[in-house]
């Protein structure tokens, strides 16, 4: 559809997810097995009224990106780390055929790609967003685990998440809303751990704050939608630690950017890595000391952000942003993504 590519705005003027490229990718899940798979233009869908993704939050996601590199090569980052998680997000919710063949199914993304390789922007900063979705569309109102799905790919073209540079976030944490809990599903990726942030999520902007700090009693677990990092200074001997939320609890988001963050950061030998809840309690008390060094969020769709404040109960934390751990795995991480650098083997995985 040359008309609709040639109608995109220009990639300087890209709003995330509000342009769609010319085709998906549809699989459907019936009588026990996957169907065939089909690249077909985009378009609506068509599902009974009564589907249970409509009703009971039957429903998985990935999100992921396309980049083009300087020789024009499409790459893709880490994508057998999205395949796991979808798989497991599909488990949780106890859909069937959630064993499917991740190779498989990342070689259907592949040709989606390049039967849309056009609409992969180019230049340091623009991708395509690559978005797998799983639905329940089994037509009936029962509440019961679905025997039908569709899993479906759709893709955005998208520019720089900070067009004119960093730009420090300032957070409202609170402990009145939870995100999630120990037993639920925030280490999933489910339409259901989204939905309940919007009401937070508007209070925190109504009182001049970016995102929420998620915390559970006191600790602190995620920030907005994105993992969250922090660097603190050790109390005992000084070195320069950073610390994130671990998985073990089950409601922490398994982030391919965190791991890929955690992999990258334990090859610094100046940079002791713990993966454990810090409490707001702890951050405030090291900010008093000057051992709060820096902190950030991290994400698929900003690769990291930096946060300057963070405001709880009349407090404010003010940190010093944008840090340089902070720009150091910006920096690794976009150019092993955008083909400049090398990374672990199996991480930029050409087209």
């Amino acid at each position: 559809d040359n008309a609709k590519f040639e109608s995109q705005p220009a990639k300087e003027n890209l709003r995330f997810g509000t342009t769609l490229s010319d085709h998906m990718l549809t699989i459907n899940y019936e009588n026990g097995a996957w169907q065939d798979a089909h690249i077909v233009p985009y378009q609506n869908l068509s599902i009974s009224p009564a589907a249970s993704a409509l009703h009971y939050g039957l429903q998985c996601f990935e999100g992921m990106k396309a980049y083009k590199d300087e020789q024009d090569d499409i790459r893709l980052f880490r994508p057998d780390m999205n395949m796991k998680r979808l798989k497991k997000s599909m488990e949780r919710l106890q859909m069937p055929g959630h064993d499917f063949d991740m190779d498989e199914l990342t070689l259907l993304l592949k040709e989606l790609l390049k039967v849309d390789e056009r609409w992969v922007p180019d230049g340091d900063g623009y991708s395509l967003y690559i978005r797998p979705t799983v639905i329940a569309t089994h037509p009936y109102l029962g509440l019961a685990a679905p025997t039908d799905l569709l899993l479906y790919i759709i893709t955005s073209p998208v520019g720089p998440y900070y067009p004119t540079g960093f730009k420090p976030i300032a957070l409202w944490a609170s402990n009145k809303f939870l995100r999630a809990w120990p037993g639920g599903t925030g280490g999933n990726k489910v339409g259901g751990n989204y939905a309940p942030t919007m009401k937070p999520q508007a209070h925190a902007v109504e009182k001049g704050y970016s995102q929420v700090l998620w915390l559970f009693n006191d600790e602190v677990t995620e920030v907005g939608s994105m993992n969250v990092f922090f660097v603190m200074k050790d109390k005992k001997d000084g070195v320069e630690t950073l610390v994130t939320p671990p998985l073990d609890r089950g409601d922490i988001l398994p982030g391919v950017t965190r791991d890929s963050i955690l992999t990258l950061a334990r090859t610094r030998p100046e940079l002791r890595v713990e993966e454990r809840f810090p409490t707001i309690t702890e951050l405030i008390n090291a900010s008093n000391e000057g051992r709060l060094v820096e902190a950030f969020g991290a994400g698929t769709a900003a690769v990291v952000t930096p946060i300057d404040k963070i405001h709880f109960e009349g407090t404010d934390i003010n940190i010093d942003a944008t840090g340089k751990w902070t720009q150091q795995f910006w920096d690794d991480l976009t150019g092993i993504q955008y083909g400049h650098q090398d990374g672990p083997e199996g991480w930029s995985i050409k087209v």
